[in-house]
């Protein structure tokens, strides 16, 4: 072999091994699912569905609604599409989806189940693994979430009361609404031991307004006469405890035993859990 023929056969033994390469990277990166007619695609993504896949059955379906721009099967990809992110727990991109839908067709025949959807995407949003292992608290946490979930049930619960999801969309805002009044009462019972009693009576009285029949309805009631006792208006007083003596007679704070705040030494235990007075009720 003749030294001046070397470099080009090292050359062509280069371009060959590059072009297929190139041919190699084509064939791989060919979508399976390109030119794939609609029913096809649906039923795939279904399937996935199905066998509890939410990855893969999102995967299909957007790449049907890449595909398949318009028609009922991309219409029935974007409520699914929305339905498999939130079963994977995404729920921040399961909203995002929900609010193109109902931007795209706000008068769908599935709009309900959409704001329904939104409602229970809301709802799950702030579970983050502390709460998970060592079950915090969400009354004590941020609720702007819980709030725009309870607005979406009361969407659901008002413009559509006849939808199959109303029923249960107003079961899941009196649960919220127990969670918003736990809040206001932890903030007045807070108040009340640190004897800032007008603050106290003041929330307490808030949450007696503004969630009526909660829940927390008679501890309210025992926190006002608790924060009347403290400031000396022994009117106020008598008037919280003769209605807290009609509605629940066994309350605790009629013999004296409520509010009962958790020790002191319990906060220096980073793995005693959050608990406060309501928690020993």
């Amino acid at each position: 072999m003749s030294l001046r023929s070397a470099p080009s056969r090292l050359l062509a033994l280069l371009l060959i091994v590059a072009f297929a390469g190139v041919g190699c990277s084509k064939f791989k990166d060919k979508d399976a699912d390109e030119g794939v007619p609609v029913e096809t695609l649906y039923e795939k993504a279904h399937k996935s569905m199905t066998n509890g896949n939410w990855a893969a059955a999102e995967t299909t379906f957007k790449r049907l609604v890449a595909q398949y721009p318009y028609g009922p099967y991309t219409e029935q990809a974007l409520v699914e599409t929305a339905y498999a992110q939130y079963k994977a727990g995404k729920h921040d991109d399961a909203i995002s989806s929900i609010d193109r839908f109902i931007r795209t067709y706000p008068t769908h025949k599935n709009i309900a189940y959409m704001y329904y959807l939104r409602g229970l995407s809301n709802s799950s949003r702030d579970t983050v693994f502390l709460q998970k292992v060592w079950t915090l608290d969400a009354s004590r946490r941020d609720l702007a979430t819980p709030l725009q979930a309870f607005n979406d049930f009361s969407i659901v619960a008002d413009r559509y009361p006849n939808s199959r999801y109303a029923p249960d969309a107003r079961i899941r805002m009196a649960g919220l609404r127990d969670m918003f009044a736990r809040h206001e009462l932890d903030t007045a019972l807070y108040y009340l031991r640190r004897t800032a009693y007008v603050a106290a009576a003041e929330r307490a009285k808030f949450l007696l307004e503004t969630y009526p029949q909660s829940s927390y309805q008679n501890d309210a009631v025992a926190t006002l006469a608790a924060a009347y006792e403290g400031l000396g208006n022994e009117v106020l007083a008598a008037d919280a405890r003769r209605v807290l003596q009609l509605n629940d007679p066994s309350h605790p704070f009629l013999a004296g035993k409520w509010p009962d705040y958790p020790s002191n030494w319990r906060k220096l235990n980073p793995f005693a859990g959050e608990k406060s007075a309501l928690d020993n009720d």
